[in-house]
């Protein structure tokens, strides 16, 4: 089957359009365009802001000038920063660090009234070299007994207050320091020595009955007041202030130490004491600088203000070697303390110190 073919459909014949008429543009001419003010100003300063970007040359001139002046004292000082020594402990509660600086200033403000007298003179059987030889065993009894740091520094302002008050018999210097022990132990120890023990240390110089009436009179001479602040509360925030690592750290506790057992140290206040021990431990290490504007926030003191009681230590370091006086000097020539006690001495210290100190 076929489709049928379509039919052829013829289109209407459509005239061709006009042609449009040409129109010639004229040749546009050459403007030249003026900048503006404001564009004017856009590149000055990013011409000046290229030019500040540079890096600053000092002439020689610029150099000897300001060589000149840091020599005269006229060079301004650089702002050290201080460092939060508390930022670490944030979270931890027992840091107590929403307290800390109102505590230390309640300490700062207590150890005024709970400061030793010059009570020597005032002895008659008893002298300074006996308190050392005293001194020199309640160490040893400590080191012995393996008790806490705090009972160490407790003991030695009992025995101290306790002699200001009472002229002591020769014989019974010994049992002052063994009942002022004890007192200290029941004050910071958790597990403190029996009365027997001291009196076994003591090669039963002294018996119970002895040691409980001294014990009583202390207590009431004291009026049972036994919370002070004693050095070692200030070597632990003074310590933390100077950013310390484990030999810087025993260094300080030696000069403590060493200090406890010389009575002229017991003029210093003890946040003096303990500040200047931190001095004279970064003097020793060659830790510079050597006193800090975080340690002077903390401490409250200026390096001048350390140097004297610092060097005083620096000699008792010096001549630790050669006294007969030597636990402490054996306590610290030991690695577990990093055997601070065989460094040299600071030279700068012991060639600063006064003919009069």
């Amino acid at each position: 089957m076929q489709y049928p073919k379509p039919e052829v459909v013829q289109k209407p014949v459509v005239p061709p359009p006009a042609k449009p008429k040409v129109t010639v543009k004229p040749k546009p001419e050459n403007i030249i365009e003026v900048s503006s003010d404001t564009e004017q100003k856009k590149t000055q300063e990013k011409t000046a802001n290229r030019r500040a970007s540079r890096k600053k040359v000092h002439t020689l001139t610029q150099v000897l000038t300001a060589r000149s002046k840091a020599a005269c004292g006229l060079k301004d000082e650089l702002e050290e920063k201080v460092d939060d020594i508390d930022a670490a402990d944030v979270h931890d509660q027992l840091a107590v660090v929403d307290y800390i600086e109102d505590i230390y200033a309640f300490y700062k403000k207590a150890e005024s009234l709970s400061q030793i007298r010059d009570y020597m003179g005032s002895q008659v059987e008893i002298n300074d070299k006996m308190r050392a030889i005293l001194t020199d065993w309640l160490i040893e009894v400590h080191l012995k007994f393996e008790l806490m740091p705090e009972t160490l520094y407790l003991t030695m302002h009992i025995v101290d207050r306790y002699l200001s008050m009472k002229i002591v018999k020769r014989r019974d210097l010994q049992l002052v320091g063994v009942t002022a022990m004890l007192v200290a132990c029941k004050y910071e120890e958790i597990w403190a020595p029996e009365i027997n023990d001291f009196v076994c240390i003591s090669d039963k110089a002294y018996s119970r009955e002895q040691i409980l009436a001294m014990e009583k009179d202390i207590l009431n001479d004291l009026e049972w007041n036994l919370t002070v602040p004693t050095p070692y509360v200030f070597l632990a925030r003074f310590l933390k202030a100077a950013g310390s690592d484990k030999q810087m750290e025993d260094l300080v506790f030696f000069f403590a130490e060493l200090s406890l057992m010389h009575y002229v140290m017991t003029k210093y206040s003890p946040s003096k004491m303990a500040a200047s021990a931190v001095y004279a431990a970064r003097c020793t290490l060659n830790r510079t600088p050597f006193w800090t504007q975080t340690l002077i926030l903390h401490t409250g003191l200026s390096e001048a203000q350390v140097k004297d009681c610092a060097s005083l230590m620096a000699e008792f370091h010096s001549v630790a070697i050669e006294s007969k006086l030597k636990v402490i000097y054996r306590k610290y020539s030991n690695p577990q303390l990093s055997s601070v006690a065989l460094l040299p001495s600071a030279a700068q210290l012991l060639l600063s110190k006064s003919p009069t100190s």
